[in-house]
Parts: C-alpha cells; structure tokens; sequence
C-alpha cells in the first residue's frame, strides 16, 4: 500500500516537473518547425462605439518563414498578404503596399504574427517582453510591447495554441478595443 502511494506520488512529481519544464526556448523550436500550411478564421473586433462585435472570416495560408496571407471572405472581401517585407492590402480592386522597412512601427506590428509563427524569438525579444503560460499541448504566449511607439498603439497580444499549432491571438489596443481570431488549421487530404 506504502509503496503505491510512494510510486504514485512520484510520478506525479514527474509528471509535474515535465509540465514546468517547457519554457519559451521549447515552444520556439516547436513553432519553428511548423512549415505552414492552411486554416480558417474567424474575427471578432470588440470596439467600444459598437454593442456587438464586428465578426468578419476567412482563410489564412502560411509559408514559413515568412509569407503570410489572410484573406477575409466576409462581411466583404479583403487580402492582406505578408511577403517577406513587403505588406499589402487589397480591398475593392485597390491595392496598397507598405515597406516594412520604411515602417518600423507597423514591422514591430507584424513581427509579432510573423516571428511567432517562425519560432523566431530574437525577433519577438527585439520588441516584445514575452511570457508563457501551460504546457506544449496548451500554451499561451503573452506580448507586451517594450516600444513606447508600439504601447501607445497597443497593450498586449495574447496567442494560444497547441504544440506547434496557433489556434488564437487576441490583440488588447491601448484605447481598451480588442481583437479575438480563431484559427482552425486545414488538414489537406
């Protein structure tokens, strides 16, 4: 009876320390080797001027490291695709480009999606005070802004997943509005 107890505890403790044991590096790793892939979304913008939020959906597609396209089908169409440093947006046969090297506020932006999909913490290091919550098969990555540029626009970003997965990012702007996206990967056939 004293020796179950005592197994039992011990792999408890075990099982316990195997959890505490997953920390940024090993998510990071975990993310990085996530070639891409497709998923869909769906977007709900909290604002404070409206009572419900403004749910919009799509389809996103991710090549690592470092192309990115959503692309919302409705309330109305709209893409925006993400190429190395290259931003654009379509919406109503307009197009408009940014450089992300000429915007370095919207580049700290963007590498918060980009870099943590990559795994590429130096990137998330260089902008972000980043702490994780749970195990690999649960976990939730926090992005505070260590720019005050960057704090003026936006209080934290919230991402969750599972193992190499993202399934959620919830963006907090600093007027109190938020962001919640939902990702549900494609399997391919």
């Amino acid at each position: 009876m004293i020796r179950r107890l005592l197994t039992g505890l011990l792999l408890g403790a075990f099982a316990a320390v195997a959890h505490a044991a997953f920390d940024l590096n090993q998510l990071m790793a975990e993310l990085a080797r996530n070639p891409g892939g497709n998923a869909t979304f769906v977007e709900k913008r909290y604002l404070a001027l409206l009572d419900k939020p403004v749910v919009a959906s799509g389809e996103m597609s991710y090549r690592a490291p470092d192309w990115l396209q959503k692309r919302t089908l409705k309330p109305r169409p709209e893409t925006v695709t993400l190429n190395r440093d290259t931003l654009s947006l379509e919406r109503e046969r307009r197009t408009m480009t940014i450089n992300l090297r000429q915007r370095p506020e919207v580049a700290a932006f963007v590498d918060s999606v980009r870099s943590t999909l990559s795994g590429d913490r130096a990137a998330l290091d260089r902008h972000y005070k980043l702490s994780l919550a749970g195990t690999r098969d649960a976990w939730t990555l926090t992005l505070v802004p260590s720019e005050p540029k960057i704090l003026e626009l936006l209080q934290r970003i919230t991402v969750a997943g599972v193992r190499e997965q993202v399934l959620k990012i919830d963006y907090l702007q600093a007027d109190g509005d938020r962001t919640e996206m939902t990702i549900a990967p494609v399997k391919n056939p």
